[in-house]
């Protein structure tokens, strides 16, 4: 189910969303444009959480010296 929420933006602000956004942008509304920069401000934190995670594996030991090519070989 959709929420609303309403946020202020300085004239600034405003005036770039509108230019992303409408006619003379690449988005149809600026809520579709708000959208997809929390999309993608998502899929960058999973990203970092990834790596973070890798980091901690290395750190513990968890790692092999194999490289992804020689894993793929084996599948």
């Amino acid at each position: 189910m959709a929420s609303s929420l309403n946020l202020s933006l300085t004239d600034e602000l405003r005036e770039y969303v509108n230019s992303r956004s409408g006619d003379a942008g690449l988005y149809a509304t600026p809520s579709e444009y708000i959208r997809d920069l929390i999309r993608r401000d998502m899929e960058s934190q999973a990203t970092v959480t990834h790596v973070m995670e890798g980091l901690d594996d290395i750190r513990d030991g968890r790692f092999s010296d194999r490289s992804i090519l020689d894993i793929a070989k084996e599948n």
